[in-house]
């Protein structure tokens, strides 16, 4: 299919973002692809421990059905094509859960593609690969190792999306691949001829991959930065060409502002080279961008210009790394500092009469010092409240639980006045390590499910 311009909008940054600005976008956005971003660096990780504990878990997105609820019936009215890696660990199983939705709904039973990846959890050690933060063999995490998940990038989506796929579901995708890939399909981009445009669709995925830090959230600084009504962000639609230039605006009457500092400020958000930034289908180079505020709430970015894509794919691995105890009290009024340190020295104490054993002990006043640490000046007049946060990090839950046990004692055997959190909530989780490594792409597959 060719196409002469391309609406694509975002609808959503991360797993818990809202789910209202994606409604808003699929019934007046005008869109021909609605992209869902769901996944952090460590979402496979936490799911698999989570499969791990609860077999009944589905695998997939927890929001998959809220999300799926409130855009299905536009964009199917709409002709608006769906890809999301609300897949997570299980995308055939929400595939056929946006299926059953559907039908729930009564709607017209699109056409759904679900796309799987090469595993590489069973076989990652045996490779002679290093992890990317430290040089250690990939090896040295094996016994603790949960889950290698290889970044696929735009091509299976294309495949999938030439075969007629209206909605495609993925796991783990690159962010801002979920965007090229409608691009590619539209236009007609090849790889090998088109890397500049490959590089151009890439960095427009990365505008609109974080959702609303686009349009002004996570931006906002009073007396600096102002936002308009904070409280209804939209999420941005690209309004692209053949050429890979876009005008990057939202919904009309919405709240937030795109404009240069904001574009800007997501162009260089979670990129360590703007020169070379390194996805699975390109390696774009922001330093060549121009960016122009056609107008109110319109800015247009062109001139983009990249590097053909490597030869290897990132894998995203992870690992038990132990267990964090963490609970919190609090003091109010005169004298709630000095108290506040009192009970650290009471803490401190404690934890060695029941011979914690942990690897990192935190003790931490928040607004007083739980950021910037020993960095923290001394306050200028006493608080007038301080919450007092203790967290261990340690090898063993039980080790972890012993930090609850000892501040459940301070209601009767700490200081007067300290205020406790009731019910208690669990205060031990386990730490999931993420690391990083390089393999070929030889070794990476995906497969097209159609349901």
């Amino acid at each position: 299919m060719t196409k002469t311009t391309l609406r694509v909008g975002s609808g959503s940054g991360w797993w818990g973002d809202r789910v209202e600005p994606a409604a808003l976008s699929a019934r007046l956005g005008r869109l021909d692809y609605l992209c869902f971003e769901t996944m952090a660096e460590a979402t496979v990780s936490a799911a698999q421990v989570r499969k791990r504990r609860d077999p009944a878990f589905a695998g997939y997105d927890t929001y998959l059905d809220e999300r799926m609820r409130a855009v299905l019936p536009h964009c199917l009215a709409n002709g608006t094509r769906i890809i999301s890696n609300q897949g997570w660990i299980h995308p055939l199983g929400a595939a056929r859960r946006i299926a059953e939705i559907c039908a729930e709904l009564g709607l017209p039973m699109p056409r759904i593609a679900a796309i799987t990846t090469t595993d590489l959890t069973p076989t990652i050690c045996d490779h002679d690969l290093a992890l990317l933060e430290s040089g250690a063999p990939v090896a040295s995490l094996r016994g603790t190792l949960i889950s290698a998940e290889p970044y696929e990038g735009a091509l299976p989506i294309v495949r999938a999306l030439e075969q007629g796929a209206q909605i495609v579901v993925t796991g783990r995708v690159a962010d801002p691949s979920l965007f090229l890939a409608p691009m590619i399909d539209a236009f007609g981009w090849d790889y090998a001829r088109d890397v500049d445009l490959l590089a151009r669709g890439s960095a427009i995925g990365h505008l609109l991959e974080c959702g609303a830090q686009a349009t002004g959230g996570y931006f906002g600084d009073p007396g600096y930065k102002d936002v308009p009504e904070p409280w209804n962000l939209a999420f941005p639609i690209a309004e692209i060409d053949a050429d890979g230039n876009a005008v990057i605006g939202k919904v009309p009457g919405t709240g937030g502002r795109i404009d240069l500092q904001t574009i800007k400020e997501q162009m260089f958000y979670e990129v360590h080279d703007p020169a070379r930034y390194i996805t699975p289908d390109v390696v774009v180079d922001f330093t060549t961008a121009a960016l122009e505020q056609v107008a109110p709430d319109q800015v247009r970015i062109s001139g983009v210009r990249g590097a053909p894509r490597t030869g290897t794919l990132k894998v995203s691995l992870g690992c038990t790394e132990g267990f964090i105890g963490e609970d919190m009290f609090f003091y109010a009024g005169p004298g709630c500092l000095a108290k506040a340190e009192l009970a650290r020295v009471i803490l401190e104490r404690r934890f060695a009469l029941a011979n914690l054993q942990a690897e990192e002990l935190r003790i931490d006043f928040l607004g007083v010092n739980a950021i910037h640490g020993a960095a923290s000046p001394v306050p200028p007049c006493e608080p007038n409240e301080i919450a007092v946060r203790v967290a261990a990090r340690t090898r063993t839950r039980e080790e972890a639980a012993k930090v609850g046990r000892e501040i459940d004692s301070m209601a009767v055997c700490g200081l007067a006045s300290t205020g406790k959190r009731v019910p208690h909530q669990d205060r031990t989780r386990e730490i999931i390590g993420v690391w990083s490594a390089l393999v070929p792409r030889a070794q990476v597959e995906s497969c097209i499910h159609f349901l």
